[in-house]
């Protein structure tokens, strides 16, 4: 999701501040029954409603105070029931959801099969500008919730979601989605208290949901205070008594900060710190595959980048990026040249394909700069590649990718880098449109399905489509693949949609990136998922 992505991205809402809180963390008790560890962490760019949140730091969150009627496994990724007891289907287009009892949230309300139904209905809804909205696109008459033609809302609820019981629901989609259940983990599919519409400002204020841990204060640009949540009705129950999620902008301070021993954990080492992490951290430091790719996004709403030629200006920068040796010095081999717009985590029956995209993503200098001749050149002689400076190390490799283009191009001058100060302005500048050239738009899967790495990407107004890039046969491709019952031809008909997006180079693949965190010697059994989120609840502290 998570940017990485996940990215219908808007202006950026301000989150509230919930209250002052104390930095603490460092061996302090929560005051129910367990140490409480800090972690780095990055504020979110929007309000932490499940269907509003799409980048990573507030899914973070929204991680560790939400279940969902699926989840997925921290070992594998595989998706399993968690607050679904039956999803039943005879059609791959209508399902009968049956929600376990015994779930509460954390302020006592139920969580019923209205719980769900009033949550999706309102992420649905134009009039409520979700970011995730286009999650629920598949379901019958979201064209009546949340045009994309211009027309006015002419419903406020979905018809394809019907209560029929206190815990059980109906889904009626447009076209047959074999694998909607599965994709049933990701937040935007999280149930709602009646509290956040009844009083949506201060739930906004301090979010209620029903994971293992409850929010205790939030003081954006500082910390966000997380604490067990004693009576969470689910098997994976906090291991420890909270979570304190500290605020920096720049991860190389946070790295100090760990090896001083004021933080606990840090779940992305600094790329200028990996040559020595085994010395300083040794079996403390994790570099596990993860399912995240890095790419170059273009502004396809900029004339420059969407004109006729433009296809051969972006392929050739693609391959004037020398990918294997920017991830031997740069990252010390926790990245992998990408040779596909997927990750390798999915596995091949999952949609990974090696190779997929060609001689595109093989670097050749002279290729480079005769695609790039035969294109009309780059746009004004140059192109900047924008990025957010605070966290992910992004300085240092995008100025390797410059160096990279502007050897190739045998022009010193022919790419810069283009830093923005924080990601929540970077996020803000890309809502606004005012992109002039390719920027990085890593991608974190929401769920394990190669779907999920192309259709938010590319598919037209698609939620994390931060380029705005539009082309029929792909779309046509995705519509075709979602509708397959058999997940081996839906697979092959979504490599087929992946290959539109290689030969209109619609994103510059990079590489793919390992998960990677280091963390402090009184913390225990700690292991990042393979989203690359460490799985709090099973940390112990002490």
């Amino acid at each position: 999701m998570r940017g990485a992505t996940h990215a219908k991205w808007a202006v950026c809402a301000a989150l509230t501040v919930l209250a002052a809180t104390a930095c603490g963390g460092e061996g302090s008790g929560s005051g129910n029954g367990g140490a409480v560890l800090s972690s780095s962490w990055g504020d979110p760019q929007n309000p932490l409603e499940p269907a509003n949140t799409n980048e990573v730091q507030g899914g973070k969150v929204l991680d560790m105070i939400f279940r969902s009627l699926k989840r997925y496994d921290p070992g594998t990724g595989k998706a399993y029931d968690m607050l679904a007891e039956r999803i039943d289907t005879s059609d791959s287009q209508n399902f009968a959801v049956t929600v376990k009892s015994g779930w509460t949230f954390s302020n006592g309300e139920k969580v019923t099969a209205k719980s769900f139904v009033d949550a999706w209905n309102y992420g649905a809804s134009l009039k409520n500008n979700q970011k995730n909205a286009y999650f629920f696109e598949y379901i019958d008459g979201y064209d009546k919730t949340h045009p994309d033609d211009g027309s006015a809302q002419s419903a406020d609820t979905l018809s394809g979601l019907k209560v029929t019981g206190d815990l059980t629901f109906t889904v009626k989609l447009k076209q047959k989605f074999s694998t909607f259940p599965d994709t049933l983990g990701y937040n935007a599919y999280a149930p709602l208290p009646q509290s956040f519409f009844t009083d949506h400002a201060g739930w906004v204020d301090k979010p209620v949901g029903n994971g293992p841990y409850a929010i205790d204060s939030y003081t954006k640009g500082s910390q966000m205070s997380l604490r067990k949540w004693d009576d969470y009705p689910g098997e994976d129950v906090a291991q420890n008594g909270g979570v304190d999620l500290k605020v920096y902008t720049d991860n190389n301070t946070a790295y100090t900060d760990l090896l001083a021993g004021n933080l606990d954990l840090v779940d992305d080492v600094p790329a200028a710190q990996l040559k020595n992490v085994k010395a300083d951290l040794g079996d403390r430091y994790l570099n596990t595959p993860a399912g995240i790719i890095q790419t170059l996004a273009f502004p396809y709403y900029d004339p420059d980048w969407n004109k006729s030629g433009s296809d051969k200006v972006r392929t050739g920068l693609s391959r004037a990026i020398d990918r294997a040796q920017i991830t031997k010095t740069i990252f010390q081999n926790t990245r992998t040249p990408a040779t596909d717009s997927t990750s390798p985590v999915l596995g091949e029956d999952g949609g990974y394909k090696a190779g997929l995209c060609g001689d595109a993503c093989v670097y050749d200098p002279a290729a480079a700069k005769k695609l790039i001749q035969e294109g009309g050149g780059l746009p004004n002689g140059q192109v900047k590649i924008t990025y957010n400076a605070d966290t992910g190390s992004h300085k240092q490799w995008v100025d390797a990718v410059c160096n990279s283009i502007n050897n190739a191009l045998g022009n010193d001058k022919a790419c810069v880098g283009n830093p923005v100060g924080t990601f929540a302005d970077y996020r803000g500048q890309i809502t606004d449109k005012k992109m002039t050239g390719p920027f990085r738009a890593g991608w974190q899967m929401d769920y394990p399905l190669i779907q999920n790495f192309l259709q938010p990407l590319y598919y037209t107004n698609a939620s994390s489509n931060d380029g705005k890039w539009s082309n029929k046969e792909f779309d046509q491709l995705v519509d075709q693949a979602n509708a397959e019952s058999d997940t081996a031809t839906a697979v092959e008909t979504f490599q087929k949609a992946e290959g539109v997006v290689r030969d209109n180079m619609a994103a510059i693949p990079l590489w793919y990136q390992n998960g990677s965190a280091g963390y402090a010697q009184r913390l225990s059994n700690v292991r990042l998922n393979p989203f690359s989120v460490p799985v709090y609840n099973e940390i112990k502290v002490g």
